[in-house]
């Protein structure tokens, strides 16, 4: 093979220098694109339809794409959204105001403890009850300030997020009408061997869809349940303890027992033994049992990752990229894993053993 001369040298450095503009010029919009991208690659069956119904008028079939993700995922959304604001800001408010009895609270979880136990709180600065009261009234009190910093970051916001919005939604019309021929270019372009090419391209579609239909009909579920059970229960806020619960049920191995296990304990401590017995059997029998019924067809047969890596990668994403982390970091872990599996198989070599979730497993990446 002939090394490449000077000029082709140069013209690859330019074309690297460029991309890496471009990106760097994305990145303030990047979650408008990635999620444009998303919805692209979920909602293309509906587009695919819709041009075939309408006899190849792409424009209009992905006008009316473009429409049905704005009644199915941006006005459900966006309503969410501002009652989770006005829900938090009420929370805040009456723990501002205090409403509720720190002392009355603190005395009855002390009584409630059993002996060894009140015997260690000393250890733990927690021997009297004035401490136990100073440290619920400081949890609740950071609890407290963090909700309201959020709902003030919502409305301060919301200029930035209807423009975001804006970005989303048209990208997502051209994504619609030329994504066919825009996937075809790159293909054509791309410097990777077709086989590599299609391989990765699959990979991509199979992670986006199971991440975000498995991931987000959990976190759905588990959140409707949860919040249902708590305002049925009579605990305040149960939308904003309903959506937090589908959040964490975005995270492996966490879930949304950070926040219903609490709530129950809470109140078995308080003399609500009726009520903390019914949302404990909720959250072991119910929620818990979801996640491991619907997680496993809906997330791992899509991304075939292991579910160590799958906690690692979502716990990285959102930990650098926010709430889009939780597509980002399992989508860079599926696709570093696709990879090497590729580059194993042009070698002959075993592919990644340590990445199977199980031995009958097939390795991530060589079916797509």
């Amino acid at each position: 093979m002939k090394a490449p001369n000077a000029q082709q040298i140069s013209f690859f450095v330019l074309i690297s220098l460029i991309t890496a503009a471009f990106i760097w010029l994305l990145l303030p919009f990047y979650g408008a694109v990635l999620w444009a991208v998303i919805l692209a690659i979920l909602f293309n069956p509906l587009q695919r339809w819709l041009v075939r119904i309408l006899n190849g008028h792409e424009n209009l079939a992905a006008a009316l794409s473009v429409l049905a993700c704005i009644c199915i995922v941006v006005i459900p959304g966006s309503m969410i959204l501002a009652s989770l604001a006005q829900e938090a800001t009420s929370v805040y408010q009456r723990l501002s105001t205090q409403e509720f009895n720190a002392a009355d609270m603190a005395a009855r979880a002390r009584d409630a403890l059993p002996g060894f136990v009140r015997d260690m709180l000393p250890e733990f600065n927690l021997d009297t009850l004035r401490d136990i009261q100073g440290r619920l009234v400081s949890i609740l009190g950071q609890t407290s300030q963090i909700i309201a910093t959020q709902a003030l970051s919502i409305g301060q916001g919301t200029a930035q997020l209807f423009v975001s919005l804006g970005v989303m939604l048209y990208m997502l019309f051209f994504l619609f009408r030329d994504g066919p021929s825009l996937a075809g270019r790159i293909r054509r372009t791309s410097p990777l061997s077709p086989h590599h090419t299609d391989s990765l391209f699959t990979k991509f579609s199979d992670v986006v869809q199971a991440t975000v239909k498995g991931n987000v009909i959990i976190a759905a579920v588990q959140g409707a349940i949860g919040g249902v059970a708590f305002w049925a229960l009579g605990i305040e806020g149960a939308l904003l303890w309903g959506v937090l619960m589908a959040m964490l049920s975005l995270v492996p191995a966490v879930g949304a027992a950070l926040v219903w296990a609490p709530a129950a304990a809470y109140l078995l401590f308080s003399g609500q033994y009726v009520k903390g017995i019914i949302l404990l059997g909720i959250g072991v029998f119910v929620i818990g049992l979801i996640d491991n019924l619907l997680r496993p067809p809906l997330v791992g047969k899509g991304t075939r990752l292991p579910d160590y890596v799958v906690l690692v990668s979502t716990l990285g994403g959102l930990s650098l990229f926010g709430v889009n982390g939780f597509v980002i970091g399992p989508l860079i872990a599926a696709l570093f894993v696709a990879v090497w599996a590729l580059f194993a198989d042009d070698h002959g070599q075993p592919a990644l053993a340590a990445a199977r979730p199980a031995e009958d497993t097939d390795l991530p990446g060589t079916d797509a």
